[in-house]
């Protein structure tokens, strides 16, 4: 940040440098910090803070993350009433701006604090060296498996292809454990990607939102399982999460156990996924997927069931199946019901 303004003297305000904090200096802090302890908040904060035109509209901020108008104006006004931002209405758009007074304080946290606080995250995080040379290890032999079983490509770009997956869903991980078979089925998806001549054999739908965690997998679910394998359907983010939503996962598990083994992992978006695609789907949620002629896209609007309650999702549910089933009438005449 670049923006700053003097503040007070600390002393004047109850905070003294040399000895405990006063009582109401301590409870306007606690109250100032458990505003804050929202992810998304803290992204909200830091994307009006570093906009270069001194202010943000709410139109970008309902781009940072996979949620609702009304959650994100939620958000907004938590963090208003801390007295942090500032806004003005605009026509039909509401611009938000740090408030002089806490320039400085937004500036601590942003600049100093939060880089601070990833960096120790990351540090009890990372795996130790010899676990990465396993890893590596591991992962070099697979790419070498894969490149002797798909001969009719470049050897060098299979090995690229399965790096890469790797490296794709590495950086949402909670834990290394699963990474290497998830690498393999992704990167052999990739390479089907790569080698699939669209409009040809049985469709495929792609379905994409931004953390790949919640509607896109519950979407593709039900394709398959409705379709009984005359459409397929994948899934995708363009900012995967590091594991499926728990309100998702439940639903997916009975569609599982009806179907056989699913795809529910978050993954990455990739162009060939799109371009591999005969239709591309996204959820509602403003991602925005690569343009490919002779590829048919659309965009359902469907409720997040991450901020849903259960009866909230099942009524998501019920409405995605629905979208499927219109979706499948144009692509196959063979779905069938999903037991009750």
């Amino acid at each position: 940040m670049t923006r700053t303004t003097a503040i007070p003297d600390a002393e004047m305000c109850g905070v003294s440098t040399t000895h405990a904090i006063s009582t109401a200096a301590a409870t306007t802090v606690a109250r100032a910090l458990k505003a804050l302890a929202d992810p998304l908040r803290l992204r909200m904060l830091s994307a009006i803070a570093t906009d270069p035109r001194g202010e943000s509209c709410v139109c970008d901020l309902a781009e940072l993350a996979d949620v609702s108008q009304p959650t994100v104006s939620h958000h907004l006004k938590v963090l208003k009433e801390t007295g942090m931002l500032l806004s003005d209405r605009r026509g039909t758009w509401v611009w938000y701006r740090i408030a002089p007074a806490k320039q400085r304080a937004v500036a601590a946290l942003l600049d100093a604090f939060a880089p601070a606080a990833v960096a120790d995250a990351s540090d009890e995080a990372r795996p130790s060296d010899e676990a990465m040379r396993e890893l590596d290890g591991r992962i070099t032999r697979l790419g070498e498996e894969l490149a002797d079983e798909w001969a009719d490509l470049h050897r060098d770009l299979v090995i690229s292809i399965v790096r890469e997956s790797f490296a794709g869903l590495v950086r949402s991980a909670k834990v290394t454990r699963h990474l290497i078979p998830l690498t393999e089925r992704f990167a052999r998806q990739r390479l089907a990607d790569l080698t699939r001549d669209r409009g040809t054999g049985v469709p495929q739908v792609l379905f994409v939102c931004v953390q790949n965690a919640g509607r896109s997998q519950l979407a593709a679910a039900i394709v398959n399982q409705l379709a009984d394998g005359a459409v397929l359907a994948r899934s995708a983010g363009s900012t995967p999460a590091a594991e499926v939503h728990p309100r998702v996962r439940s639903l997916l598990t009975a569609i599982e156990l009806d179907q056989g083994a699913g795809e529910a992992y978050p993954k990455p978006l990739t162009d060939d996924a799109v371009r591999a695609a005969d239709v591309v789907i996204t959820m509602g949620c403003g991602d925005v997927c690569p343009i490919i002629p002779g590829v048919r896209y659309e965009d359902w609007a469907v409720g997040d069931p991450a901020l849903a309650s259960p009866e909230g999702v099942e009524a998501i549910r019920d409405d995605v199946e629905g979208r499927v089933r219109e979706l499948l009438t144009t692509l196959t005449s063979k779905p069938r019901r999903i037991p009750s």
